[in-house]
């Protein structure tokens, strides 16, 4: 199961002025921690919450998608080294494009490390070596997959990324993992596989037509943005705090 619980430090307020009680306490009263859950952002949880998700009988999981975070001014972020301490994987999102214009994991992982080390007042922590266990380990556990993907062994599913560190922003290579965090883009992936099949080679796309999706997305667009109608296309509560859903903002 999918789902927002706990999404921003709002959202946890407002549910305990109304109901007593943290969206993750909500999670743990309806049984959904007893199952599998995959929790986006949990920028809300709180110190409280932790012994719920380290209990929980289910396959817990929270994904954090930052640039989000910042784009929405949210004062907090996703608690990733307490969640780490009580053994709750943290993958790597990007969110919606409402919310990144990007949606570039690559740059998600940098931005996790750098925003945890604001956070947490401790330039030793997110580490590079933390940064990408989270995008590829952490990952593969948080959606289920931890068995099958997430690194390169005998029996694991041949996902494997082929990145090109010869540009002069990857130069000198002192530390691999701090180049593939810092200095690496998305844009130096030049081949990808996904369970042994190629979808990109040399930067060419493989599955996807390219001019083909850009010529249909010039078709749909003006539907998509047309307001002539004068209605939101989602309506959100934002009692009691003005920032509990956001999504309704540019």
């Amino acid at each position: 199961m999918h789902l927002h619980a706990a999404e921003n430090r709002d959202q946890t307020e407002a549910s305990l002025a109304r109901h007593g009680v943290t969206p993750v306490e909500v999670l743990h009263r309806t049984g959904i921690l007893d199952t599998d859950v995959l929790i986006a952002h949990g920028t809300g949880i709180v110190d409280g919450d932790l012994p719920l998700l380290e209990r929980a009988e289910g396959r817990t999981a929270v994904a954090t998608a930052p640039r989000g975070y910042l784009r929405f001014a949210w004062p907090h972020t996703t608690p990733v080294r307490a969640l780490r301490d009580i053994g709750v994987p943290v993958g790597l999102a990007t969110d919606g494009a409402a919310s990144n214009n990007s949606l570039d994991v690559w740059e998600a992982m940098a931005l996790t490390s750098l925003i945890q080390k604001s956070s947490e007042g401790d330039p030793r922590w997110l580490t590079s070596r933390q940064a990408l266990h989270h995008a590829t380990l952490q990952s593969a556990r948080a959606v289920g997959l931890g068995d099958s993907v997430g690194r390169i062994a005998p029996g694991r599913r041949a996902d494997l990324v082929l990145v090109d560190l010869t540009g002069p922003h990857t130069q000198p290579v002192h530390d691999l993992a701090a180049t593939l965090v810092h200095s690496a883009r998305a844009a130096d992936v030049r081949t990808t596989i996904v369970d042994g099949r190629v979808l990109m080679r040399d930067r060419e796309l493989l599955t996807i037509d390219v001019p083909g999706v850009v010529a249909e997305l010039g078709e749909r667009l003006p539907a998509l943005v047309d307001r002539s109608h004068g209605r939101r296309i989602q309506e959100y509560d934002l009692r009691p705090h003005g920032r509990y859903g956001g999504r309704d903002r540019k």
